[in-house]
């Protein structure tokens, strides 16, 4: 079976606090690892998480905010040290990110002595629109509304279809014939050529959302528009919308509405002020909006909902 998940290493916003580790996601898709914003101490996060560094297929940065690229030196060093011992290298690991701030990760690749083999290739993001493929899937970008420039990420599998068993017993297709019928197309029966489309229904493919450090904006709702998964940064309560506003940011609030006004099926809140001890005032508040409300803890395992 495939595994769906989010994996949080850390939900502190620009401060981390005894009981938060700084910003840090990893989305276990299938075969592929993707990290989100790794702030400092990622590394040892991933440890405790039972994420094998190595093994991530791409990093993306939100932006160049230190709670979301400072744990990237140690992650590329850890993964430079895994490939010694690898006998034949790792396979290259991008690294997607705002094209102005390049020469940032550029100091974070070089910061320290260390036998480089890492493999990172960089994948600057100019504008919006498709970026690239993770797997399957095709990743997006998406300007946010940030004091920097801001790229939020949306990961989209492409639709298929759900075979129908009774269907296909009806008309005698079964074992290996699935199989290639679902690789063709199509099967001769003695009935004559059957097609996908007549013993299938349409399926969506599932879809995750990444919205972190923004104020409301058409971005994050685009971003966001009936993801099953909605990732979204809630670093202040609305009794501080001001603050949101002045350091364009968003509040709970804000993200639950987002998450209702889109369509999303669970809504993740994470990236909370260290002003706030209890976290679960931010679930209550965007609560009162949307349904399937998660307020991320560190190290907690969130699933992606599955569609029928």
């Amino acid at each position: 079976m495939t595994a769906r998940q989010l994996i949080v290493l850390g939900t502190a916003s620009q401060a981390p606090t005894r009981y938060r580790a700084h910003n840090g996601y990893v989305l276990r898709w299938d075969d592929q690892l993707i990290l989100f914003d790794p702030g400092e101490g990622a590394q040892r996060q991933c440890l405790l998480a039972g994420i094998a560094i190595a093994r991530l297929t791409a990093v993306c940065l939100t932006h160049f905010h230190g709670d979301h690229c400072l744990g990237l030196p140690g992650v590329i060093q850890r993964r430079a040290l895994d490939a010694r011992s690898n006998p034949d290298g790792l396979a290259p690991l991008p690294v997607y990110h705002p094209a102005d701030g390049g020469e940032y990760l550029d100091r974070m690749r070089r910061l320290s002595i260390y036998y480089d083999t890492a493999n990172i290739e960089p994948r600057p993001i100019s504008g919006d629109g498709p970026v690239g493929l993770v797997g399957s899937a095709e990743l997006q970008a998406v300007a946010l509304l940030h004091r920097v420039t801001t790229f939020g990420y949306r990961l989209s599998e492409p639709d298929g279809v759900t075979l129908d068993p009774v269907r296909l017993a009806e008309l005698g297709i079964s074992g290996p014939d699935i199989g290639t019928l679902s690789a063709q197309g199509w099967f001769e029966t003695d009935a004559g050529r059957i097609t996908v489309e007549q013993v299938s229904t349409p399926k969506r493919g599932q879809s995750m959302a990444f919205v972190m450090d923004t104020a409301p904006c058409d971005g994050a709702a685009e971003l966001a528009d009936g993801v099953d998964l909605l990732v979204c940064e809630s670093t202040y309560l609305d009794e501080h919308r001001d603050l949101a506003a002045k350091y364009r940011h968003m509040t709970a609030d804000q993200a639950g509405r987002l998450a209702a006004a889109a369509g999303a099926r669970r809504l993740v809140l994470s990236h909370f002020s260290a002003r706030y001890l209890d976290s679960d005032q931010f679930g209550a508040e965007a609560a009162r909006h949307h349904a399937d409300v998660v307020v991320a803890e560190d190290l907690a395992v969130i699933d992606v909902p599955r569609r029928a």
